[in-house]
């Protein structure tokens, strides 16, 4: 008589095989989604930088708020603080609520670098690592 079906050890090693497989899974998807929530407020920061030139041209200063620059659209999960602006420059930093205390920052004109830190150089984004 033959029986048909997987002994306990064949499925056992399946499971375990699934189970180093999901190990190794696991962290690659986290540093994925983590990228794309820092290229999330790099956009964003992107989308300031040329709101701002908007607001400018029309009011020969920079917004000095998020909420003065109405075309503005921001990614949900994005927070975005301009932290200095004057007629100029300007300079923000921005935050994904999934990256607590990893921000990034965007200074353009003679706004202080200080302001829109880890930001190095105007008008390039940097993102804290």
């Amino acid at each position: 008589m033959h029986r048909r079906g997987f002994t306990l050890i064949e499925l056992l090693i399946v499971v375990v095989i699934i189970g180093i497989l999901a190990a190794i899974a696991i962290p690659k998807f986290s540093s994925v989604r983590e990228k794309s929530y820092i290229a999330a407020v790099t956009s964003d920061l992107k989308h300031v930088a040329s709101q701002q030139e908007v607001y400018h041209s029309s009011n020969q200063v920079y917004a000095s708020d998020v909420s003065d620059l109405t075309a503005l659209t921001v990614t949900d999960g994005v927070n975005i603080t301009i932290n200095e602006a004057d007629g100029t420059g300007w300079a923000a930093t921005g935050v994904h609520d999934a990256l607590s205390g990893r921000p990034c920052g965007i200074f353009y004109g003679t706004a202080s670098a200080a302001n829109a830190s880890p930001a190095t150089t105007a008008g390039v984004v940097i993102c804290t690592p």
